[in-house]
C-alpha cells in the first residue's frame, strides 16, 4: 500500500489526452461512498469532479496512468486507447442522446474530502490519524448549444465500484448525495436552473421547492417563518432582478426590505381564532446547499438563481395557545404546492400545502406540555440567625456546661441534666443546623435553583420580561452582564440570531466556600441541554461550562453577585 501511495505520485505527470468519442447507466449515505463523483453542468461542458478510492481503482483502469497500474498487477494497453474506452464506455455522458467527447483536465493524489455524514457538506480535515488518500481527477465533456437533456451514464467497466453523486446546474445543486445508478437523465431548464431536475423523482433534492412555510408554537411565542426564493418572488415585487445574474452585496439590503415590506402583507395568522400581527425580527440571504441552511453574513455576490430569503416573524402570546393557523395566500404555476410543517416541543408535522387547502394548522395536542417554571428558592437566614450560628452556640454550650457542673453539686440534678442536654443540642442547631453551616448539598441546590431561573428567564420574548426575571436571580453589574452573554450563548450567529431554548440544566460539580456576610462562593461545572427550531429544522444543542461565581443574600433572597466564566465547551 505504501508502494502504491508513493506511485499516485505519479498522476501529477499525467499530461491531458486529446479527445475522445464517448456513449447508457446502470439510495443513504452517499456521501460516504468509496469513490465520490461531481458533476456540474455549465454553458458548454459538463464538468465532473472525481475522487476515486483506492479501493475502486480497478473500476476506473482506463483512466489511470500506465505505472500504477503496473503496481496493481496489470499490463495496460496504452493510454490513449484505454482513455478512448473509458469515455465511449465506463463513464459516460450524453447530450440529448449522443454521446459528448471527454478529456483529462488534471490528475492528482490528494487527501480525501471529510464530508458531514448526515448533509455531505464538506468538513475541515481531521487533526488526528492518517489521511486517506485518493486519486482526484478533473474530466470534461463538451458540448455545443444548449441540450434540453444530459444523461449520467455510471460505470460501466465491469468492475464493482461504489460511486455517490451529486448534480449541479450552475450554482444549483440538482439533487442531494445519492448513489450512481447505471441511468440519470437530467432535464435542463437553462432560463433558470433552480427547476433543472432529473426525470427520476427518487433523485429530487430535499429543497426543490422555491416557497415553504412553519409555524413554530412555544409558551409564551408563535413564530412565522417563510423561505422564498429570490427571483420567485421577482412575480409579484419587482426585487430589480431582471436580467442580472449575481445580486451584489451593496443591492441586498434595499433588495431586503422591499422583499420584507411585500411578504409582511401576506400568509396572515390566527392564534385562538384572533388574528394577529406580527413583528418582523429578520430577514436574510440563505444558503441552502445539499440539505443544510446557514445565514449568509456578512454579505456576498449572490447568483441570482440560488439566491433565497429567509423571513421570520414573531408574535407573543400568554403561555401556550390551543390552536394557530397559517393562510398560505400566494401560488404560481411553479409552485403548485408548498412543503410547511407545525413545530412544537414534539417536534415537526410536515404537509403540503395546496389551493385548496391552503392552512397550515397547528392544535395543541400535546398531553403534557413543558411550561417555563421558575425554581422556588428557600430564604437565606437572617442577620440574627447568622449571628447565633457565629457566636450564640458557645453561649448556649457554656451554659450547659455550668448546668452540667451544678448537676455535679446537687444530688437531684437529673432537671439540669436533662436541660443541659437541651442546651446542647440547641447549639448544635445553631452551628451545625439547616440554616447556618452551608452544606454543599445546600449550596448544590441553591447553584442549581439560581441557573435554572437564569436560562427559564429567556423563555420568554419581551426583553422587559427577561430582565425583570433575571433580576429575582442576579444583582448589581452582574445583571447586564448576565443578560448580554446569556442572550448571546443561546444564538445562533450562522442562523441569523435563532434562539435556542433550554430544557435541561444539570450540575455536574460544585466545591463551596463561605464568604463574608453569608455570601459563599462556589466552583461549579454545569450543562445546559436545549433546541433551536428554524428553517423547518429542530437542532439539540449541549453546552458544558465551568465558573466560578459567588451568591449572596440581598434583600431577602439568594441571588447571584459576582460570575466568572472559566470555560465554555460545545458538546
Amino acid at each position: 500500500m505504501r508502494r502504491l501511495r508513493a506511485l499516485l505520485s505519479l498522476l501529477a505527470l499525467v499530461a491531458s489526452a486529446p479527445p475522445a468519442g464517448a456513449d447508457a447507466i446502470v439510495r443513504t449515505q452517499a456521501m460516504l461512498a468509496t469513490t465520490i463523483a461531481e458533476y456540474f453542468v455549465d454553458e458548454g461542458a459538463v464538468r465532473v469532479e472525481l475522487e476515486i478510492g483506492l479501493g475502486d481503482l480497478p473500476a476506473f483502469a482506463n483512466l489511470l496512468p500506465e505505472a500504477l497500474l503496473r503496481e496493481m498487477g496489470e499490463e495496460p494497453a496504452p493510454l490513449r486507447e484505454r482513455l478512448a474506452r473509458f469515455f465511449a464506455h465506463d463513464l459516460v455522458v450524453t447530450a440529448d442522446g449522443a454521446a459528448l467527447p471527454g478529456r483529462v483536465v488534471a490528475m492528482q493524489p490528494r487527501q480525501r474530502v471529510v464530508r458531514d455524514a448526515i448533509t455531505g457538506e464538506p468538513l475541515p480535515p481531521p487533526e488526528e490519524g492518517e489521511p486517506e488518500v485518493v486519486v482526484f481527477a478533473r474530466l470534461e465533456y463538451p458540448f455545443e448549444g444548449r441540450p434540453e437533456r444530459i444523461a449520467l451514464l455510471g460505470n460501466r467497466s465491469g468492475k464493482p465500484a461504489s460511486i455517490g453523486f451529486v448534480a449541479y446546474h450552475g450554482a444549483v445543486a440538482v439533487n442531494d448525495f445519492r448513489y450512481l445508478t447505471p441511468a440519470q437523465t437530467l432535464v435542463l431548464d437553462w432560463d433558470d436552473p433552480f427547476y433543472t431536475r432529473f426525470e427520476t423523482r427518487a433523485l429530487r433534492r430535499q429543497y426543490f421547492a422555491p416557497m415553504s412555510g412553519f409555524l413554530y408554537v412555544d409558551p409564551y411565542e408563535v413564530r412565522k417563518e417563510i423561505i422564498v426564493r429570490a427571483l420567485d418572488l421577482q412575480q409579484w415585487v419587482d426585487l430589480g432582478l431582471a436580467g442580472e445574474a449575481v445580486i451584489a452585496p451593496d443591492a441586498q439590503a434595499d433588495l431586503k426590505r422591499r422583499a420584507a415590506g411585500f411578504l409582511s402583507e401576506h400568509f396572515p395568522v390566527e392564534i385562538d381564532g384572533v388574528p394577529v400581527q406580527g413583528d418582523l425580527v429578520r430577514i436574510n440571504f440563505l444558503e441552502r446547499t445539499l440539505r443544510t441552511s446557514r445565514v449568509i453574513d456578512p454579505p456576498e455576490p449572490l447568483d441570482v438563481h440560488a439566491a433565497v430569503l429567509g423571513a421570520i416573524w414573531v408574535f407573543p402570546t400568554e403561555g401556550l395557545p390551543q390552536r394557530v393557523t397559517l393562510d398560505w395566500d400566494l401560488w404560481s404555476e411553479r409552485a403548485p404546492r408548498i412543503p410547511a410543517a407545525s413545530v412544537d416541543q414534539a417536534g415537526p408535522l410536515p404537509i403540503y400545502l395546496e389551493p385548496d387547502s391552503r392552512l397550515l394548522v397547528w392544535q395543541n395536542f400535546l398531553t403534557d406540555p413543558e411550561l417555563p417554571t421558575l425554581a422556588v428558592l428557600q430564604a437565606p437566614p437572617g442577620p440574627l440567625r447568622r449571628a447565633l450560628a457565629s457566636w450564640g452556640r458557645w453561649l448556649l454550650l457554656l451554659a450547659a456546661l455550668g448546668l452540667g457542673a451544678r448537676a455535679l453539686r446537687v444530688r437531684s440534678g437529673g432537671a439540669f441534666v436533662a436541660a443541659g442536654a437541651a442546651l446542647v443540642l440547641a447549639a448544635g442547631g445553631f452551628g451545625w443546623g439547616h440554616g447556618a453551616r452551608l452544606s454543599e448539598e445546600r449550596a448544590a441546590e441553591i447553584v442549581g435553583g439560581l441557573l435554572h431561573n437564569v436560562y427559564r428567564a429567556f423563555d420568554f420574548r419581551d426583553e422587559e420580561k427577561i430582565y425583570d426575571v433575571l433580576a429575582r436571580s442576579a444583582e448589581g453589574d452582574l445583571l447586564e452582564r448576565i443578560y448580554l452573554e446569556t442572550r448571546r450563548g443561546l444564538e445562533l450567529q450562522s442562523q441569523g440570531g435563532a434562539r435556542a431554548r433550554v430544557k435541561t440544566v444539570e450540575l455536574d460539580s460544585l466545591e463551596a466556600e463561605r464568604a463574608p456576610g453569608g455570601a459563599f462562593d462556589a466552583a461549579t461545572t454545569w450543562q445546559v441541554a436545549g433546541s433551536v427550531g428554524h428553517w423547518g429544522h429542530v437542532h439539540e444543542r449541549r453546552n458544558r461550562y465551568r465558573a466560578r461565581l459567588r451568591v449572596a443574600p440581598v434583600d431577602g433572597a439568594w441571588k447571584l453577585v459576582d460570575l466568572e466564566v472559566l470555560e465554555e465547551e460545545r458538546l
